[in-house]
C-alpha cells in the first residue's frame, strides 16, 4: 500500500513546518465551486486583469490553464515584467512572496496558504542570521527557495537555472555561504571549485529518490538515459547523462535524438515533456520507499477548485512590510541583473 503525501512528509522531515507572518490568512468567504469550473477561470482572469503563473510542478490541468509556465528564474523574470492587475501563482508560497516583493503594489494570490517549501522551512531566518553572522566574511549567495527573511538577510538570491553563473561572477578569492540546499550547493563547488560553506538543507523530494531502484530501472531499459537536477544527491547526480533545472531538464529532451529517459525530478515536469518531445518515453525515478514521495505535496496542494476561489475571493493574498519588501528585493535584482 503506497504511503499518502503528507504521512511521508512528516515522517521524513525532522524541521517542523511552520506557517510565516507574511500569509494573509483567509476569513469567511464563497466556498462554492461552479460547475463550469475552467470557463469560470477565465472569466475571472479577464475580469482582473489577471495573469495565472504555474511551476512546472503543478497538475497538468492547471499548468495547461496557465498563462506562463516556467521555473523559477523564468517565473521571477514574468513576475517582474508583467502589466498584469492581479498576478495569480500557482506554486508555493516562496514562489508567490518573490512576485510579491518584485511587484510590491499590485495583488499576488496563492490558491494554498499551506503550499510550503521543505527547504524554506529549513532555513528559519533567525538561524540564518546567526549562520552569516558566524562567518561575516563570506558573501551569502541564496537559493531563491527560501523565504522573504531569509532573502532580506543575503546578498544574492540565485536559482538552479543561473546559480552557476553566478558563483562564477564572485572574486575567486572570496568566500561564499550558499544556503538553503546542500545537493545544489555541492554540485555548484563542485563544478566552480570554489570556497563555499554550505547551509545543511535539502528537498524532500530529490532527496527520496533511491540508487537501488535507479539501478533496477537501468537494468530493466538499458537504453534509457537518466536526466536529473542538481538538488538530487550525488550518489544519482553522479549517474546522470544530463543534470540542469527543471527548464535545462525540459529543453534538452526536446533537443537531444535520444528517446527514452529516466526523470530525475518532480515528476510534473514530464507534462511539458510529453507535450514538447511527442513520441518520448518518460519514466519516473522512483523513491526509496512505498509511496508518492517523487511528486511534491506543497506543489500539489494547489488544485483548480482552489485557483478558481483564490481568484473569485481575491484571497488568500501575499503581504508583507514595506521594510521586508525593500530589504528582500535587493538581493532579487541583483540577482537578475547578473542572469
Amino acid at each position: 500500500m503506497r504511503e499518502s503525501y503528507s504521512s511521508c512528509l512528516f515522517r521524513k522531515t525532522s524541521v517542523p513546518f511552520v506557517m510565516i507572518d507574511t500569509l494573509v490568512q483567509p476569513k469567511t468567504f464563497s466556498k462554492t465551486i461552479p460547475a463550469n469550473l475552467e470557463e469560470e477561470i477565465l472569466r475571472l482572469k479577464k475580469e482582473l486583469n489577471a495573469v495565472i503563473l504555474a511551476h512546472y510542478y503543478q497538475e497538468s490541468e492547471i499548468q495547461d490553464l496557465a498563462d506562463f509556465v516556467g521555473d523559477s528564474l523564468e517565473l521571477s523574470r514574468k513576475a517582474a515584467s508583467t502589466t498584469a492587475d492581479v498576478i495569480v501563482f500557482c506554486g508555493v508560497h516562496f514562489m508567490a512572496e518573490t512576485a510579491k516583493i518584485l511587484n510590491p503594489h499590485k495583488p499576488v494570490l496563492l490558491p494554498d496558504l499551506l503550499a510550503g517549501c521543505s527547504l524554506s522551512d529549513g532555513c528559519p531566518p533567525h538561524l540564518f542570521k546567526k549562520f552569516r553572522e558566524g562567518h561575516p566574511d563570506h558573501l551569502a549567495i541564496t537559493y531563491i527557495n527560501c523565504s522573504a527573511e531569509v532573502k532580506a538577510l543575503s546578498d544574492i538570491i540565485c536559482t538552479s537555472s543561473n546559480a552557476e553563473k553566478i558563483v562564477n561572477q564572485i572574486p575567486k578569492d572570496q568566500p561564499i555561504l550558499f544556503s538553503p540546499d546542500k545537493n545544489l550547493g555541492a554540485y555548484i563547488r563542485k563544478k566552480t571549485g570554489r570556497n563555499m560553506l554550505l547551509w545543511n538543507g535539502s528537498c524532500i523530494v530529490h532527496e527520496t529518490f533511491s540508487e537501488r531502484k535507479l539501478i533496477g530501472l537501468q537494468l530493466e531499459h538499458p537504453d534509457a538515459e537518466l536526466i536529473a537536477h542538481p538538488e538530487c544527491e550525488e550518489h544519482i547526480l553522479t549517474k546522470a547523462k544530463f543534470i540542469g533545472s527543471t527548464s535545462a531538464l525540459l529543453k534538452y529532451v526536446q533537443n537531444t535524438t535520444h528517446n527514452k529517459f529516466i526523470v530525475g525530478t518532480e515528476f510534473g515536469i514530464v507534462h511539458q515533456m510529453e507535450k514538447s518531445a511527442t513520441g518520448k518515453t518518460f519514466l519516473p525515478l522512483p523513491p526509496e520507499a512505498n509511496c508518492a514521495c517523487n511528486e511534491c505535496p506543497h506543489m500539489k496542494r494547489n488544485t483548480m477548485e482552489k485557483l478558481y476561489l483564490c481568484m473569485k475571493n481575491m484571497n488568500p493574498q501575499i503581504e508583507m512590510s514595506a521594510d521586508l519588501l525593500e530589504r528582500a528585493r535587493k538581493p532579487i535584482e541583483r540577482m537578475l541583473a547578473m542572469s
